[in-house]
């Protein structure tokens, strides 16, 4: 029997997301895990999309915050982790979908081995549709030269996050947490099973390669404090596992 203490807090910042987060809720709502509870920040969206999500309001497992302006998807993040309580946190974006058995497999795999660190492998539909296996587990060196973990594939547990936050840059604000992370424990280890479906949209800030490496660029700069030549190995690896993942296009 699962436990009556929430075990697992997903977090989930949606701005202006209304063509997709009634679809990516609803797989929260599916899954054959059920202690579980929902952190929903939204970022001051326009009026169609607080339309969609009002209505989960009143589902007990489900919290909605609404800030009052823009603050972006790392402050959203850093809020909910702020508000949680579990002893795991799970992740996923607004246009994302898990597949009903995600949070059971996931957290099994971690209580069966004590890991503090997990990830899943994903497929990719939309623009780009692929099957993406990382590779068993990563460490922070390995990292930064292969970002294959999906944030919404992401398990950790919550103490892992206290002093730790998601960078307040346009994107890739995932990329130095899961960073962090990986300095503090050492290795993630990735269930291989998909368990994710990864959306990629056209025009979206992820979406676009040169804005991705010029971000991570800084963030290893300014965070991760690579020199020169660490930082450009780390970007040429980036951009050759990616071409691995998704193509040329």
């Amino acid at each position: 029997m699962e436990n009556k203490k929430t075990e697992i807090d997903i977090i989930l910042p949606n701005y202006n997301s209304s063509e997709y987060i009634d679809e990516t809720i609803q797989s929260v709502l599916k899954q054959n895990f059920t202690n579980w509870r929902l952190i929903i920040i939204d970022d001051f969206s326009n009026i169609y999309t607080q339309k969609k999500i009002k209505k989960y309001e009143k589902l007990k497992k489900i919290k909605i915050y609404w800030l009052k302006k823009n603050r972006g998807a790392a402050y959203c993040r850093n809020f909910a982790i702020n508000k949680s309580k579990s002893k795991y946190l799970a992740f996923l974006d607004s246009d994302d979908i898990w597949k009903k058995n995600k949070l059971k497999l996931q957290l099994n795999y971690m209580k069966k081995n004590n890991y503090d660190f997990t990830y899943t492998c994903y497929e990719t539909f939309g623009i780009k549709s692929r099957k993406i296996v990382p590779p068993i587990k990563f460490n922070f060196d390995n990292f930064i030269k292969n970002t294959s973990i999906a944030t919404s594939t992401m398990m950790i547990k919550r103490k892992l996050a206290k002093d730790t936050k998601f960078t307040d840059t346009k994107i890739c604000e995932d990329y130095y947490f899961k960073c962090k992370i990986l300095k503090k424990v050492k290795f993630a280890y990735c269930l291989k099973k998909n368990l994710t479906n990864y959306r990629i949209r056209k025009n979206s800030l992820q979406s676009n390669k040169f804005k991705n490496l010029f971000w991570i660029w800084m963030i290893n700069y300014k965070y991760n404090r690579l020199t020169f030549v660490e930082n450009l190995n780390s970007l040429l690896n980036i951009s050759l596992n990616s071409i691995k993942k998704y193509g040329f296009k």
